[in-house]
């Protein structure tokens, strides 16, 4: 599982021209992939990992925070760009096996007391942030 984690002042996911989840203020916006060899263990090490990085001004994490996350299911993630130009998307795993395990990050978020904005999984969306600082991180798990 691989997430792109940025920390923002506000995100916001639009699924044909109408918002559908976001945040103002303090939060962090997760993109988030899954590949083949995922499974629970990798999504509960994805949320933990979320939950309680010290991302926040103050060396602070959402979970202490008590800040949203906006978690946007995004298979690009995996993209293979080793050869010509034409990204290959085989290392990312299929929407049947992904979606749930997108999902239960967000539930092991919510079990943590988190409030988790969503997307729409396998949606064509708009999702905007203000990134804060800029700090972004990238997460293997």
């Amino acid at each position: 599982m691989r997430a792109v984690i940025q920390r923002a002042v506000g995100g916001r996911c639009e699924v044909a021209g109408k918002q559908i989840s976001g945040f103002l203020g303090e939060g962090l916006v997760v993109l988030i992939g899954v590949t083949h060899q995922d499974g629970e263990e990798q999504a509960l090490t994805m949320a933990r990992k979320i939950a309680e990085l010290k991302l926040l001004r103050g060396q602070r994490s959402v979970q202490e925070a008590a800040v949203p996350v906006l978690l946007i299911s995004q298979f690009t993630l995996y993209a293979d760009t080793k050869k010509g130009r034409k990204p290959s998307w085989s290392k990312a795993a299929p929407g049947p096996q992904a979606e749930p395990l997108v999902e239960r990050v967000a539930l092991a978020l919510e079990e943590r007391g988190l409030v988790v904005a969503r997307g729409v999984f396998g949606a064509d969306m708009q999702v905007t942030l203000t990134n804060d600082g800029p700090v972004t991180l990238i997460i293997d798990t």
